[in-house]
């Protein structure tokens, strides 16, 4: 896998999100001729955003979501919440790992996957 694609109509809200929220950085990302960001981890581009091109009817489309791994779930849920943005937690039962799912500001689902030793938020 090399990176996902996420269209949206506002831009500086996408990238507020998946930076400020999330923890990517913006980096590198050639002249493509319309406006977008291209988002990091660990030095590797994993998102880009588009904007400029029309909507889905339906945000998330084909494909149900992204999945990062995270960590320090209680300071994430925080942030989420601190910002207004609900999200699900559950643990899952034969592991104990964490799954957080919210929706980024265009509608993308994503799930931020924690590991079974952090403290619940």
């Amino acid at each position: 896998m090399n990176h996902f694609t996420v269209l949206t109509n506002d831009l500086d809200a996408t990238r507020a999100f998946y930076i400020e929220l999330l923890g990517l950085s913006e980096g590198f990302r050639p002249d493509l001729g319309f406006p977008g960001a291209w988002l990091y981890a660990g030095g590797q581009a994993v998102l880009h955003i588009v904007a400029g091109r029309g909507m889905p009817a339906h945000p998330r489309g084909v494909i149900d979501h992204m999945a990062f791994s995270a960590h320090d779930l209680r300071a994430v849920a925080a942030r989420l919440t601190e910002h207004k943005i609900d999200y699900d937690l559950r643990r899952l039962p034969d592991t104990g790992a964490w799954q957080l799912f919210c929706l980024d500001p265009s509608g993308a689902r994503v799930e931020l996957d924690f590991d079974a030793s952090e403290p619940a938020p």
